[in-house]
Formats: C-alpha cells, sequence, structure tokens
C-alpha cells in the first residue's frame, strides 16, 4: 500500500500542470499521484494526464471525468485513492522536493513505529507574482515540532495564520470517517476540507519544512478579489455549510484547543465573506451581508453573539457608511501585510 496519495485537481491546466506533476515524481514508489480531469476541453489537459501515467505506470493515475467542479475532483481524488494519507496539490502550485521527501520518510516511519497521526501539517509559501518577499506561514510558535502530540498542546494562532489545504496531509480514514463530501460547481471549498474533518482529528504532527509554493497571482484565479465578488454566492454557499458543520457539531468530549481553532477559522471566513461583500459595496452585497449574519443567528444563536463580538466581527459589522468605509480600510490594510490575494 502506498504511503500517500496525492490528488491534483485539472481543469484546462495544461499550461502548468506539468510543474506540479514533476515536483512529486521524485517521491517514486512510496507515492500515488492521482491526476483529475474535471472534463477539461480547451486544451490538452487529458492528453498530458494519460502521458504520464504511461510515462510513470504504478505512480501516476489519470482519471476522467464529467466536469464537477474543485470539489468534485478532491471527491474524486478521495474516492479512487489507496494511499494511507491523502493530500491535495492544486496544478498551478507545487511542492517543494526536499520538504516532500522528508514529509514521506516521516510518515512511514510513524507507521513503522505503530504511531500513526491523522493529520501532519507543514509550512506553505504564498508564491505572489511581483512579491520580493514570500509570504511563508510557519507554525513553530503554536505546534510542537517533529513529534506526535494532540490539540491540548496547541499553542496561540495569530489571526495571520491559518491551517489551509495546502499544508494538510490528512489520513485517508479519517476523510472518510467524517463524511466529506464537498459540493459540485462551487469555489473555495478548500475551506470545507480544512474544517469539517477536524473533530475526527486526536492526533497530529507537525514538520517545520516549507513544503507547498502555493501560486498567487492570475487575473482569473479564484482568490483574485475581483473574481471572488463575481462569485460571492458560491462564497457564501460555502460559508453557510461551515455554519451548519459548526452548528450541528457535538463537541463534548473533544479537546476544547479543536473547538478553539474550529472558532477561529468560522470567524475568518465570516470576515472573508463580509469584506467580499463590503468591498463590493452594491445594495444586493451589503443585503446579502446582513442576510450570511441572521443565517448564523438562526443556526446557533450563542454562535452567533461570539462571532459578532469577536474582533473581526466587530470591525467589519461597524455601523453606517463610514463605518463600511473604514471596514474595507481595515481589510485592504491586511490584504497588503498578509498577501492572501
Amino acid at each position: 500500500m502506498k504511503i500517500l496519495s496525492v490528488a491534483i485537481p485539472c481543469y484546462n491546466s495544461e499550461s502548468y500542470m506539468e510543474k506540479c506533476i514533476k515536483s512529486l515524481l521524485p517521491a517514486g514508489e512510496d507515492i500515488e499521484i492521482l491526476v483529475v480531469d474535471d472534463g477539461s476541453q480547451k486544451d490538452r489537459t487529458a492528453e498530458v494526464a494519460d502521458r504520464y501515467e504511461a510515462m510513470y505506470p504504478g505512480i501516476v493515475r489519470a482519471i476522467h471525468q464529467e466536469n464537477g467542479g474543485h470539489g468534485e475532483a478532491v471527491n474524486t481524488g478521495i474516492r479512487n485513492a489507496t494511499g494511507i494519507y491523502f493530500k491535495v496539490v492544486d496544478s498551478d502550485d507545487w511542492a517543494d522536493v526536499t520538504a516532500l521527501l522528508q514529509i514521506v520518510e516521516t510518515l512511514k516511519r510513524l507507521e513503522a513505529e505503530n504511531t500513526p497521526v491523522d493529520l501532519l501539517l507543514a509550512n506553505f509559501i504564498y508564491d505572489k507574482v511581483g512579491a520580493k518577499h514570500k509570504k511563508l506561514m510557519h507554525f513553530r510558535n503554536v505546534f510542537p515540532v517533529d513529534q506526535v502530540f494532540e490539540w491540548s498542546r496547541m499553542g496561540h494562532m495569530h489571526q495571520t495564520q491559518y491551517i489551509l489545504m495546502h499544508n494538510i496531509f490528512y489520513r485517508r480514514q479519517v476523510l472518510l470517517d467524517c463524511g466529506l463530501e464537498l459540493p459540485k460547481h462551487t469555489f473555495y471549498v478548500d475551506n470545507i476540507f480544512a474544517f469539517q474533518p477536524l473533530p475526527h482529528v486526536k492526533k497530529l504532527y507537525y514538520m517545520d519544512v516549507n513544503f507547498y509554493h502555493y501560486f498567487i497571482g492570475r487575473e482569473d484565479q479564484s482568490v483574485n478579489e475581483k473574481v471572488m465578488i463575481s462569485r460571492i454566492d458560491q462564497q457564501i454557499k460555502v460559508n453557510k455549510i461551515m455554519i451548519d458543520i459548526m452548528a450541528k457539531q457535538d463537541f463534548k468530549g473533544l479537546e476544547k484547543n479543536m473547538k478553539k481553532y474550529m472558532l477561529i477559522y468560522l470567524d475568518k471566513i465570516m470576515a472573508v465573506t463580509s469584506a467580499m461583500l463590503l468591498v463590493s459595496g452594491t445594495p444586493e452585497h451589503l443585503e446579502k451581508k446582513k442576510e450570511i449574519w441572521m443565517y448564523l443567528k438562526k443556526a446557533d444563536r450563542k454562535l452567533f453573539r461570539h462571532l459578532r463580538t469577536t474582533p473581526l466581527g466587530l470591525s467589519l459589522n461597524l455601523w453606517g457608511g463610514l463605518g463600511r468605509k473604514t471596514s474595507v480600510r481595515g481589510y485592504k490594510i491586511a490584504q497588503k501585510l498578509v498577501g492572501f490575494n
């Protein structure tokens, strides 16, 4: 059995997917690379996937499906994976080879020593076009390094720190146990991927290695501000799913730090949704901002009160036109400092 399955969702990705695939190949027979062609029609994505499967049999598998969106491509990856652990690498991103080999050896060692984990975390880099200094997202101030630990040993996580799909290696059984099924034809589902399984994560491991290069800079990229505003209904859909997950989760007997982190994550997603709607500023979008907060209130009043009174909740719900301008100005400052889109 492979130690790691890596799914690469591809949609018209011919111009950059090879860089992604090649960055994973040095791990050799220890991993399987699932290249999921999500109904690409405008280029030779399908041909590239088939070519690499032919070149690297037993390592690369090409999977072709009707277009279902990024989430369905991830679902397909999970359904077809055979590895003990599961990772997603988007087709326009790539892995650091040295870090990849270290992670694979660590996962193999943990299995051999009968000390498996539910979630392994590494660092990721915002590889933003034109940026002189690439933003590194590390967690050496939050988690113990190079050891198995539980949520109880989690330290303080800054507002600028968050766990994303980029640095997550789940034990595949965790994804099956939590019943993860990402919605079709919906962007931003990576937030659900990094959120829903967490109550099933008991054992963690953090490696302070810079594994994932998160490419930012294409004008058509989903995290581009203008694109996000044009797809705001999909962001709202994901936000509502995350509210439902949180509101329905029974946290009795579960580690408090895990719940604390999920609250932090949902707080940030509420902030992103609110900020995009405020930046747009149309009457329709301002009304949708009210609606998403009312959705939260109806789902869980206690959760609503908590998130409405956090620094982010307060800063994005300032009263009146001047308040909205202040909120947008704060978002723009955060955007420059973190460089998240």
